[in-house]
């Protein structure tokens, strides 16, 4: 194909007199190519096929063409990728390339759109009020936590008004996570919209009916009420419909998660991306309103959002049956629980980053969250009234190893030395935390170490002592001292008894 430079030096040439054949010859083209310059217009020069060559699917365009037919009639979830349409043709002997086959799919959609008569997909800009509307969605990202790759789920939430951002990364996409983006995007923005626009996913809704219609999840729909949100569903695969949040979750993408971030905690990358939330929106202007940053639009919209009465208890509540050694099964790992709940059923209310075991009304056990699997995590303290029946535990017990106790209980314990009959002293001392409390015990326990003394007799007579309430000291004044019954000064009394003796 000839440069424009070359087609106007042609054209010049020629219309100066000069020859096709000597014009060719000069510049080492075919007369034909010459010719074809100088009847362009305008020193138009373009080529045009009109034939495309398919040389290899040109024998399974047929069958391609009836995969591709066949593929369009599918659900979007069933829909068949490119890479197995291909792999299907190769299996009936088709040697070429992915590319041909992929390139040959989108001139098919192109042709059969051009036939319906539809164009390329057109949009509507979309204006916002302030306070009006947020819009949420989750990615997935690629990071490095403690010297180990780890994909994180990423929740975005951005105001439609002033395009304020908030990104925050969890290991899980659950319900749990969901509430607690919630509530912290609304404690950075510092309000709460009227409405909020989220795809159809599972967390948040249950079913999906025809049109907008959806059956929203129960807990869900009570943390938009606490809030006072209403809850607005896109179409299925109509992800222009909240358009804002999908174009942040590429460039955040683009601009926070690249190249790959490293920290030694989710706490630590966390805190950063907050912070380059906040450093973003002060340094990219509006992009309707150039004149002001992202980060003044927030401040001019924080009056319209609506008060954040009190946080949401963000908690995904289930049933467990709890082992006779005192242990739950939660998400691959096992915690454990207090021994008053053994062989009994207790409800989990799990959080973003702990749980908590309920049994009734009571709360038997609080843990933090991990998110490993195979583990368990032991509180030694739940099998204090078990240990108090069976002292012998103590030394191989799998939750009292490596036991964090209070300094004076450790410096007592080390004391006391080792054997059963030094764990059966030190665990009468343990035991009196059931009746008396963890810091009466210990400051019991300070109190006979002082005295140079590692006695269990003398630490559960010293909480003894201090059980007993004291003898109140009475005030003594002038009107009690008075007595009841003041004696009487009669001296004819006396006669009584000589009386008594003349008789005698």
């Amino acid at each position: 194909m000839l440069i424009v430079e070359t087609v106007v030096r042609i054209r010049r040439e020629h219309a100066g007199g000069k020859a096709i054949k000597a014009i060719a010859r000069d510049l080492r083209l075919s007369r034909k190519v010459v010719r074809k310059a100088i009847r362009s217009p305008e020193a138009a020069f373009n080529y045009q096929r009109k034939v495309q060559p398919l040389p290899r699917i040109g024998p399974y365009q047929d069958r391609l063409d009836a995969l591709l037919e066949e593929n369009e009639g599918r659900g979007r979830r069933d829909r068949l990728r490119m890479t197995r349409i291909h792999d299907l043709l190769v299996r009936e002997g088709f040697d070429g390339s992915y590319d041909a086959v992929r390139r040959y799919a989108a001139r098919w959609r192109a042709a059969r759109r051009k036939d319906a008569g539809e164009g390329a997909p057109a949009f509507i800009p979309m204006t916002f009020q302030p306070g009006e509307a947020y819009q949420f969605d989750w990615s997935h990202e690629d990071v490095e936590i403690a010297g180990k790759p780890m994909r994180v789920k990423v929740a975005h939430m951005r105001l439609c008004d002033s395009r304020a951002p908030y990104v925050r990364a969890y290991p899980r996409e659950g319900q749990e996570m969901l509430f607690d983006a919630h509530a912290r995007a609304f404690a950075f923005f510092g309000g709460v919209p009227r409405r909020g626009i989220y795809d159809n996913m599972k967390t948040a809704v249950t079913a999906v009916f025809t049109g907008k219609e959806r059956v929203f999840n129960r807990r869900f729909l009570i943390m938009t009420d606490h809030y006072m949100v209403e809850p607005t569903a896109c179409s299925p695969a109509a992800g222009w419909e909240k358009g804002q949040v999908e174009q942040q979750v590429q460039t955040i993408r683009g601009r926070f998660f690249q190249p790959r971030l490293r920290f030694a905690s989710l706490a630590e990358l966390n805190g950063w991306l907050e912070a380059e939330c906040r450093r973003w929106a002060e340094h990219h202007a509006h992009p309707e309103r150039g004149d002001i940053t992202v980060a003044e639009a927030l401040d001019m919209e924080r009056p319209a959002l609506q008060p954040i009465l009190a946080p949401f208890d963000g908690f995904h509540e289930s049933e467990h049956a709890v082992t006779g050694t005192c242990l739950i099964s939660f998400d691959r790992n096992r915690y454990s629980v207090m021994s008053t709940a053994a062989r009994r059923t207790v409800q989990v209310r799990s959080y973003a980053d702990r749980i908590v075991i309920r049994c009734g009304d009571a709360i038997v056990g609080e843990h933090e969250r991990h998110f490993g699997r195979n583990r368990t995590i032991y509180d030694p303290w739940h099998y204090l009234p078990v240990l108090a029946h069976k002292p012998g535990a103590l030394r191989n017990g799998a939750p009292f190893q490596d036991w964090d106790l209070p300094p004076a209980l450790h410096r007592l314990r080390r004391r006391l030395g080792t054997g059963d009959e030094a764990d059966r002293r030190f665990v009468r001392v343990l035991s009196a935390v059931l009746t008396d409390g963890l810091e009466p015990v210990e400051a019991a326990v300070r109190e006979a170490l002082a005295n140079g003394t590692a006695s269990d007799e003398l630490i559960l007579n010293i909480l003894s002592r201090r059980r007993e309430p004291a003898t109140p000291h009475s005030i003594v004044t002038s009107e009690d001292r008075m007595l009841q019954h003041p004696p009487l000064a009669d001296c004819a009394r006396y006669d009584l008894l000589r009386g008594y003796d003349a008789a005698a």
